[in-house]
């Protein structure tokens, strides 16, 4: 057989044709509304689910696969397959880095000839999912899982994430950056653009209005990508039109490589709230 099977999670929202395409097996994470509990991805319209978001009695949870759901997964993935290799989200922002080395050694338990591995992306969304993107594509061009290895690896330190957050309430609520929280202590309506790589988020600007947000988060992208090399994801959480602008301007700009919209799943929007606006990008050398 020879081939490599991927597997990531939601949490990379790849879009599904893409996903489909490349042969990437994705798990999903878990949203807990009260007593209901929802996988990710669910088909529900954005502006329902963050209208419920927004009048919750409490805020809703999210919650890793548990390490049965991975080993599953990674059968899947390796029934026609030598090796399946696992793409995470930043292990410092999730315990599915953890979850995910536990399924791997419960799928090896049951198909003791499957090599599988697990790799931490050290990226969320699509900077996650352009890594899982790159090792699937490799396999489909016959490499091995060395092979897989070193494209998804040395594709890691060029990835990025910018995005420009319209609220920092849900931010502040869920905790998960401690370092922006100072944003959120202030009496100003602030729109922050932070920059996530290598696992580390950046402050890259404070500005006042979504319209200045917009403007300044392409200036970003400008200061950090080249025309005609860059492989870009518009992502937004509620706000279609606005991503699609964002969209068309990068493709007058940048004549890019590979250029798509996708929005955040829930499990990312419960996190960032309606509004956002961002990049996932990288540059070829």
């Amino acid at each position: 057989m020879g081939r490599v099977g991927i597997v990531t999670d939601s949490t990379a929202c790849i879009p599904a044709e893409l996903a489909a395409q490349h042969r990437i097996e994705v798990i999903p994470l878990y949203l807990v509304f009260g007593d209901q509990i929802y996988q990710d991805g669910m088909p529900t319209h954005a502006a329902e689910f963050y209208q419920t978001l927004r009048t919750a009695p409490q805020p809703p949870t999210t919650a890793a696969p548990a390490p049965g759901v991975y080993a599953e997964a990674i059968l899947r993935a390796g029934r026609d397959a030598d090796a399946v290799l696992c793409i995470t989200v930043a292990r410092q922002f999730s315990a599915m880095y953890d979850a995910a080395l536990q399924g791997a050694a419960l799928a090896r338990e049951q198909a003791s000839h499957l090599d599988v591995r697990v790799l931490d992306s050290g990226a969320a969304a699509m900077a996650q999912g352009f890594v899982a993107l790159e090792a699937a594509r490799a396999a489909q061009q016959g490499a091995d899982m060395e092979q897989v290895m070193a494209r998804a690896q040395e594709l890691m330190p060029r990835v990025r994430l910018l995005v420009a957050l319209d609220t920092l309430t849900y931010l502040a609520r869920s905790g998960r950056v401690p370092r922006l929280l100072v944003w959120a202590s202030s009496p100003l309506q602030v729109k922050p653009i932070v920059e996530f790589q290598r696992g580390v988020y950046r402050p890259v600007a404070i500005v006042r209005t979504m319209r200045r947000a917009r403007d300044r988060l392409f200036q970003a992208l400008e200061q950090r990508a080249k025309p005609d090399a860059l492989h870009v994801c518009v992502h937004h959480t509620n706000a279609p039109r606005e991503a699609e602008a964002l969209a068309e301007r990068v493709r007058t700009s940048f004549h890019p490589k590979e250029l798509f919209v996708s929005e955040f799943t829930q499990v990312m929007g419960v996190h960032t709230g309606p509004g956002l606006l961002g990049f996932a990008f990288y540059t070829e050398p």
